[in-house]
């Protein structure tokens, strides 16, 4: 939608002979070190999210115009490094060479510049035009560092702008730069480029060329794409082995225009996968002799350092970035230098061995606790709301299939969920404030040692918190943060297993049924259905890392960003972009789906003549409440007493005898009726299709303590999670009669004889663990690629659901006899 708007500025610019040249910029950095929140300043609303090709990877890309330029801009995914093991890395780098973006804005995190800077090297060695946004500047002046951002672009030769990404300040300057080096208009120092020799030692690192000439190169196209690559020495051994490497690339020129042969020759020492199966299939002469030489060269670090090339490359890399930095670059005051960063304290308590984990357990079950305290009461308004819409359209409607559709199949399924989007939007608003101060990374580093003693990766723990790990994420954004996963098989036992988590979808299922059958200790329940999720994940990862999936472990290394104090704006709006799309999903998704479950549960219609049975049974019962009701109705009067109304607002031992006699007499025939009207609508539902779906499954069902109804449910909610409550509100709904008396779902189930502990904690296990949603199964595939691993992973879970839904309710009914 962004590029068909900007195809139609740009004919309207034309036939005004003002057309604008279009210019590609590429925005890269390390995860958390800002580079989102600078796309967003520079393309706001004009960005739209497409995958890349043939990867299930998405990117954002954005549009803006700048000057004279219509600037097409690419946010390529956080990465740490460009050699591809994991397939952000993939991305990130297929972005930078096969796009050939006309110049790379690289966002640094100006707190941690070493580490981020290693980045910006690789991106200067494939010969890209790059400008080095200094970003997060003034959290390093607080921390007591000084950055000469001039000297640094004076000793890297290339723009280096200092920038605030959360204010904005500096984004302007750094774009600038970009169309700079986009129009071949930058121009380096004169001195640039000797930031150390070539007879560096291992650690320092160095040049083995006088400079880099960062001036773009033409291409024959006139696009500018390429600057002269940066060559950094990496050793005796390396540097003469880069040599050969190179000019074999070069003999025969399998990636021209695409890398540097240099670069080419690079990655074969650090061993990576997709350029040597893509030199294998294009000449397979070439592969064989690369990896001969880097064979040879890979034993002699052996023999001689007890080392390997990709450890000497990322050393001397390291040490290029070292040599920078000493040069004036970075000066720290004496009475900050050896004080100890405020994040770090944090992390001493917070990340502790011991007392972390008890102190994360504590804030979910704090979180539990707000949810359900602060919650119930706009929880309260919205029932009485949908309680009121009940009443108010059942008023103004004639009876018939048109007020039942939209009473009970509409308005009470939909309602059903949405009365839980109060507890939901404060469960999402406290998850916004973690994330955004940064304790969301100290969970996954606590929880890595938890996860390798289960055959799991420390980058397996965001997946699951996405998922709903702290209750309220969804699955199917979980399965795609798999992708950082560098093993394949650590990769597919997180996506298998990321389902058990708590997502918002089967949240509001546990609300109800918390709030229905364990008052008083939701907060508690809710926690042990969050754990309860965990250790099955880990359980069948376990099981599943000792099977079908063996392998050994990868390393974990992750960046934990400095704590924050997140900004009101910034959680308001996290938190309403997931209660938006729970509202969306309810008023569409969840709409349609209750419409065909109340068709099905409508349909076939009972025969006429059982029927007319049950009516003129219910037309002879309601015949004999009249009376009762007038022969209570005068003696209230007589006693000064209004009405109905007035006696059950009385204690019962004010009332008389006569009148408690004529009460009883009046309750036990008009309960005749609502039996009968029960009795009525149950056998109405269970003739219709869904009824006798429900009824079938019964006879498999029952030792787990589920009912037909209860069934029709759990087949609606493979579709969506959701649809479990829509579906029990529009089956409890349709058994109803008199709207004034309209009750809460959560009141229904409580106050319905077969429903009881045990089978609602039954229920809460199966919806944990059964059959994912539907969107969840199909992205399972793609990320797997293949339909074999998605469709029996479901069928294991269903499985695996029922067991424990079984053990559950059996074990309960015999607590609770």
């Amino acid at each position: 939608m962004a590029e068909s708007a900007t195809a139609s500025a740009e004919t309207a610019q034309k036939a005004h002979g003002q057309a604008k040249k279009t210019v590609t910029l590429a925005l890269a950095g390390n995860p958390n070190s800002g580079k989102t929140t600078a796309f967003n300043h520079y393309t706001g609303s004009r960005q739209h999210v497409a995958n890349y090709p043939g990867i299930t990877v998405e990117r954002k890309i954005g549009t803006l115009d700048f000057g004279n330029y219509h600037v097409r801009m690419v946010d390529l995914p956080g990465t740490y490094s460009l050699t591809a093991y994991a397939q952000d890395e993939l991305v990130a780098r297929r972005g930078l060479s096969e796009d050939q973006p006309d110049c790379v804005i690289d966002v640094v995190n100006a707190s941690a510049l070493e580490r981020n800077l290693y980045l910006a090297v690789q991106i200067m060695e494939m010969g890209l035009p790059i400008v080095i946004a200094l970003n997060m500047y003034d959290e390093a002046r607080k921390q007591g560092v000084d950055i000469n951002h001039q000297r640094l672009s004076e000793l890297m030769g290339v723009p280096v702008v200092p920038t605030v990404g959360r204010t904005g300040e500096g984004l302007k300057q750094a774009l600038a730069a970009a169309m700079q080096i986009a129009e071949g208009r930058f121009q380096i120092p004169a001195d640039s480029g000797q930031a150390s020799n070539s007879s560096a030692q291992p650690g320092q690192g160095g040049l083995s060329a006088p400079g880099r000439n960062h001036t773009p190169q033409l291409a024959a196209s006139g696009k500018v794409n390429r600057a002269a690559p940066l060559v950094i020495s990496y050793g005796t051994d390396l540097d003469k082995a880069l040599e050969e490497l190179t000019a074999m690339v070069e003999d025969t020129p399998v990636f021209s225009g695409v890398y540097p042969a240099r670069w080419i020759a690079l990655k074969y020492l650090e061993n990576d996968a997709e350029i040597r199966e893509k030199t294998r299939k294009a000449n397979p002469a070439l592969a064989s002799r690369l990896e001969q030489k880097v064979a040879e060269v890979a034993r002699h670090l052996e023999q001689t350092m007890h080392t390997y090339p990709e450890a000497i490359i990322a050393d001397y890399r390291y040490g290029y970035i070292n040599s920078l930095l000493r040069q004036g670059v970075i000066t720290r005051k004496s009475d900050l230098q050896s004080r100890m960063q405020i994040s770090d304290k944090a992390d001493k308590l917070l990340t502790h061995r011991l007392l972390g984990p008890i102190l994360m357990l504590g804030v979910i079950y704090l979180m539990f606790t707000i949810t359900f305290t602060v919650g119930e009461i706009p929880m309260g308004w919205v029932e009485e709301f949908f309680g009121w819409l009940n009443e108010t359209v059942s008023g103004l409607m004639a009876d018939g299939l048109l007020k039942s559709l939209i009473v009970s199949g509409i308005i009470d399924g939909v309602g059903a969920v949405l009365g839980f989007a109060p507890l939901i939007l404060f469960m999402f608003l406290q998850i916004a404030f973690l994330e955004d101060s940064g304790y969301m990374a100290r969970v996954a580093y606590m929880l890595d040692r938890v996860f390798r003693a289960f055959g799991l990766h420390g980058y397996s723990v965001m997946p699951f918190i996405i998922s709903g790990g702290i209750a309220g994420g969804c699955a199917v954004p979980g399965v795609m943060a798999a992708r950082t996963l560098r093993s394949p098989k650590e990769k597919m036992a997180t996506i298998l297993t990321a389902p058990f988590m708590t997502c918002g979808a089967k949240m509001p299922v546990f609300l109800v049924l918390a709030a229905a059958f364990f008052p008083g200790i939701e907060a508690r329940v809710m926690m042990i259905m969050t754990l309860t999720g965990w250790g099955f994940a880990l359980l069948v990862s376990r099981i599943m890392r000792s099977t079908v999936l063996k392998g050994e472990s990868t390393p974990f290394v992750m960046e934990l960003p400095p704590y924050r104090l997140p900004t009101l704006f910034g959680v308001l709006i996290h938190t309403w972009e997931r209660v938006w799309a729970y509202i969306k999903k309810a008023g569409t998704v969840i709409v349609a789906v209750t419409i065909v479950i109340w068709l099905g549960m409508t349909f076939p219609e009972l025969p006429a003549d059982q029927t007319e049975a049950y009516e003129s049974k219910i037309a002879a019962a309601e015949e004999a409440v009249a009376p009762a009701e007038e022969a209570l109705t005068a003696l209230l009067a007589a006693a000064g007493i209004e009405g109905l109304e007035g006696m059950d607002a009385m204690e019962e031992d004010k009332l008389s005898e006569e009148i408690v006699a004529a009460k009883e007499s009046y309750e036990e025939l008009q309960g005749a009726v609502d039996d009968l009207n029960a009795e009525h609508a149950a056998a109405a539902l269970e003739h219709s299709v869904a009824g006798r779906i429900g009824r079938t499954l019964e006879t498999i069902t029952s030792p787990a303590g589920f009912d037909w109804r209860t069934n029709i449910a759990l087949v609606g909610g493979v579709g969506a999670k959701e649809v479990v409550i829509a579906t029990l509100g529009t089956a409890y709904s349709l058994g109803e009669v008199d709207p004034e008396e309209a009750e809460s779902l959560e009141e229904r189930l409580a106050n319905d004889p077969q429903w009881n502990k045990a089978n609602a904690a039954s229920l809460m296990v199966f919806v944990l663990l059964y059959f994912p949603c539907f969107v969840t199964v199909v992205v399972t595939k793609q990320e797997t690629g293949s339909w074999k691993w998605a469709l029996s992973s479901a069928i294991f879970n269903t499985l695996l659901a029922f067991v424990a839904a079984v053990i559950v309710y059996q074990v309960g009914l015999l607590l609770i006899a």
